[in-house]
């Protein structure tokens, strides 16, 4: 596509336009159904412990079945994989859609279509974070990291803020109506795609035998233990924000469901800005710096949503933590991205969605039991400061190892 900005590059590919318009559409639902499934849990249950669990139920696969996922995505044609998992998702939306609308809907139902979600979301991440690198090259990755990202956050923005209104005037339901919907618009733009994002040739290895040598790979190159590091602690003790978002909308600042949609809002316009930020980039290869200080950042914010009680500095805060958040992200995404080899890409991503997405559960449910016994605040600056701590020491470890 001729005239492209250099900012934009990764949307000459036609492929990619097409799959980034697709999931722009999806992804604005399955925000709108996050918020929607965060505020129903509680109005079921009134518990942060309970809305704590199902984080963990929906993240929960990620720690049991990524290796294999990222194994079979290595195997097989990634496009249709995806068509299979998309469509799992919007059946999943679509039966809580019905169960809430129908007025039947109980915490097990919630709880059992969480799991659903996850084993589906388990084998989509993987095979989807690769399928870029197919759909662009190497060349134009980390922009095409950082548009995705961009896309991914300024759904973010919408999805919450219309899911407040959808679920303050006509309920729940509304937002997973919404967000059944919205899969056809992915669905469509996968089957237009001509890349069918084909495995690489590979030695006949057993399964397992593939699995270890992506944990090898994992472990024995320093950069990439690093990241890894990395996002097991921020993902463990500082990206709880599904848990804590909802508590603090409700419990401090007493904010109904239109509020918590705007301040997932002000979380979402503060990662556009940071992944806008990393499109225009020139650099090709994160430094260090790119991924250690963000990953700061998001500790001492989170310390500081723990002491504030009014909504603008609330709101002001998760900006900035959406700004590092996606900083953070996309930094660690291209530098593994670009390590890794290709015939090793689906396994080192499911292995990367594992330690950073399937720490979520175990962190959501010590989130939940904290402020279900101590408040919300004091979760919020535990986490921050055990996020702090830990980043710290792996930093100092990284420089005496001079990665």
């Amino acid at each position: 596509m001729a005239g492209v900005p250099r900012g934009l590059r990764a949307l000459a590919h036609r492929d990619f336009r097409l799959f980034i318009a697709g999931q722009l559409v999806s992804l604005i639902g399955t925000w709108m159904q996050s918020v929607g499934q965060a505020w129903l849990v509680l109005e079921l249950t009134n518990s942060p412990f309970r809305l704590g669990m199902i984080g963990s139920l929906q993240f929960g696969p990620m720690l049991l079945f990524s290796f294999v996922a990222g194994a079979v995505s290595d195997r097989v044609r990634k496009r249709r994989l995806i068509l299979g998992t998309q469509t799992v998702l919007m059946l999943q939306a679509l039966a809580l859609a019905v169960l809430v609308a129908s007025g039947h809907v109980q915490y097990w139902h919630v709880a059992v279509l969480a799991t659903v979600y996850g084993i589906a979301n388990t084998f989509d991440m993987p095979a989807r974070q690769a399928f870029v690198a197919d759909l662009v090259g190497k060349n134009d990755l980390m922009n095409a990291i950082a548009l995705n990202s961009a896309m991914f956050n300024g759904a973010r923005v919408i999805g919450p803020a219309a899911a407040g209104l959808l679920v303050a005037r006509w309920g729940e339901a509304a937002a997973f109506f919404v967000n059944a919907a919205s899969f056809v618009a992915v669905i469509i733009a996968l089957l237009a795609v001509r890349n069918d994002g084909l495995p690489r040739p590979r030695r006949r290895n057993h399964l397992v035998a593939e699995i270890a040598e992506g944990v090898r790979y994992a472990v024995g190159t320093p950069v990439v233990a690093l990241v890894f590091g990395l996002l097991l602690t921020v993902s463990l003790f500082v990206i709880n924000y599904n848990v804590f978002v909802p508590l603090i909308a409700r419990d401090v600042l007493g904010e109904g469901a239109h509020g918590f949609g705007l301040l997932m809002a002000a979380l979402g316009a503060g990662a556009v800005m940071g992944a806008l930020v990393m499109a225009v980039l020139n650099q090709p290869w994160p430094s260090r710096p790119m991924v250690i200080v963000p990953a700061l950042v998001l500790s001492i914010a989170t310390i500081a949503l723990g002491a504030v009680h009014r909504f603008a500095p609330t709101a002001g805060l998760l900006a900035v933590i959406g700004l590092a958040q996606i900083l953070f992200m996309t930094s660690c995404n291209t530098t593994v991205q670009i390590t890794v080899p290709d015939e090793l890409r689906g396994r080192l991503m499911s292995l990367y969605a594992m330690v950073f997405v399937g720490m979520t559960p175990i962190g959501s449910f010590l989130v939940g039991t904290i402020a279900e016994h101590a408040g919300v605040a004091t979760a919020c600056m535990t986490g921050g400061a055990a996020g702090l701590v830990s980043i710290v020491a792996l930093s100092v470890a990284a420089r005496r190892r001079r990665v």
